[in-house]
């Protein structure tokens, strides 16, 4: 028999969330809280238990000298500094000026890198995916063109109509679609949660 205790955990904690936002009840918020503040310090466990764990790999391949030594003392080099810029005495956490320059000059310019790739590769794919004569992809790519060129940022009366019909189409259009996916995954999620702790499978549809 199988004993779904992660499943039930995440239903339990998901209706009494769901429960929290359509009651008004002081008792059921402050449990909400309790929660919600539980949920982030394991959040944060893990986070700590993977960069940990992160680092200890790299000094076995430094150890037993295999993988990429560079890549392996440049990852520890970043640890070990926005550790000691963080903790080091009077420091003021997360937004020390020392920390803040770290992320400025380390991460930031590194997700711009990404999101560079990410821009170019995302042209690739929509001329491969109009190449194709798929209608889907057709609107797909002319949705996203009319998107951009509302964006666009212009002076003047045009600029200005075009920045409040992409505000009405992100916060309208855009954004209903992204919340019928979210709840429709949301209900998937919970009818595999049932079917999970019920032990129903496929033989006995």
């Amino acid at each position: 028999m199988r004993r779904p205790t992660i499943t039930g955990l995440v239903v339990v904690v998901g209706l009494l969330l769901l429960a929290d936002l359509l009651v008004v009840n002081s008792a059921l918020q402050d449990v909400a809280g309790v929660v919600v503040d539980a949920t982030i310090l394991v959040a944060a466990g893990a986070a700590l238990a993977a960069g940990a764990a992160l680092v200890a790999r790299r000094l076995g391949d430094l150890w037993r000298r295999r993988g990429d030594p560079i890549g392996a003392l440049l990852v520890i080099a970043g640890v070990a500094a926005m550790i000691a810029a963080g903790l080091r005495p009077g420091s003021d956490g997360t937004s020390d000026p020392a920390v803040q320059w770290l992320l400025a000059a380390l991460l930031i310019p590194i997700a711009s890198t990404l999101f560079g790739l990410l821009f170019v590769s995302t042209i690739a794919a929509a001329r491969r995916s109009v190449a194709t004569g798929s209608r889907e992809a057709v609107v797909l790519v002319t949705a996203t063109v009319v998107t951009i060129v509302l964006l666009v940022p212009l002076s003047g009366g045009i600029g200005s109509w075009l920045s409040d019909a992409g505000g009405s189409v992100l916060g309208s259009a855009v954004m209903s679609v992204f919340r019928g996916l979210l709840i429709g995954i949301a209900l998937l999620g919970a009818v595999y949660a049932a079917r999970t702790m019920l032990g129903i499978g496929t033989a006995d549809e």
